[in-house]
C-alpha cells in the first residue's frame, strides 16, 4: 500500500517547515470548530504558503499573507451566499442530488470546508461529517463536481501525477520535476519559483 504523505513529499523534495506552528493549528481548528485532517497539515506545514505545477494554492494558517483560516472563511462565506435551492441546477450540477446530501452547508459540521484552490478556478472541499474518514468534493469552477473518497495526501499525489482531481478531463499534469513557488509574503518581495526531485516522468 502506497504511503502517500511520503510519496507525495519525495515528488515534492525536503520540507521546508517555515511557518510550522502548533498553536496556529489549534487557534484555527478552534475558530472552526473542526479537526483537519493530519496528513493535510503535515504537507502544508511542509511547504505553505506555494503554488504548485502553477495552478494548485496551499496556503498556511500561521502566515499574516496567504492565510489559510482568513481565505476558508473568506471561501466560506462567498459559498454560504450562492442561493442553491433558486439555482436551475441539471442532476449532474447539483451536488445534492450527485452525492446523496441532504443539505449543502459550507463551514458546518457536517458541511464543506474549503482546504485548496486553484487559479482555474477549481476548490477542494474537505467533507468531515460524522465519524467517517475524510472524503473530499472538487467544484471544477464551471458548474461540474467529483467525489473523492481518499485522503488529501491520496489527493494531492493522484494530481501531481496527472491524474483527474476535479472530474473528468482536469488532469494538469506537467512531465518532468513538479514545479514549486513560494509566495511572496511582503509588497517587496517577488515569488521564488524552485523545482523538486527528479520523478522520471
Amino acid at each position: 500500500m502506497t504511503d502517500y504523505p511520503a510519496a507525495t513529499m519525495a515528488m515534492l523534495g525536503p520540507a521546508q517547515n517555515r511557518y510550522a506552528d502548533p498553536t496556529a493549528w489549534d487557534r484555527l481548528h478552534a475558530q472552526l470548530g473542526i479537526r483537519l485532517p493530519t496528513d493535510y497539515q503535515t504537507l502544508v506545514d511542509a511547504y505553505a504558503p506555494i503554488r504548485l505545477n502553477g495552478h494548485l494554492y496551499l496556503l498556511h494558517p500561521a502566515t499574516g499573507r496567504w492565510n489559510l483560516g482568513e481565505w476558508m472563511t473568506d471561501t466560506i462565506r462567498a459559498w454560504s451566499d450562492v442561493p442553491w435551492d433558486e439555482l436551475d441546477l441539471d442532476a449532474d450540477e447539483d451536488p445534492r442530488v450527485l452525492f446523496g446530501l441532504t443539505e449543502l452547508s459550507f463551514g458546518t459540521r457536517t458541511g464543506l470546508w474549503p482546504v485548496a484552490s486553484t487559479d482555474r478556478g477549481e476548490t477542494i472541499f474537505l467533507m468531515a461529517a460524522g465519524d467517517r474518514a475524510p472524503w473530499f468534493l472538487v467544484d471544477d469552477g464551471e458548474g461540474g463536481w467529483a467525489w473523492y473518497y481518499m485522503s488529501f495526501a491520496e489527493w494531492l499525489y493522484r494530481y501531481l501525477i496527472g491524474e483527474d482531481m476535479a472530474g473528468p478531463n482536469t488532469s494538469a499534469f506537467y512531465p518532468g520535476p513538479v514545479q514549486l513557488c513560494r509566495l511572496p509574503m511582503t509588497a517587496d518581495e517577488r515569488p521564488e519559483p524552485w523545482s523538486g526531485p527528479d520523478r522520471g516522468m
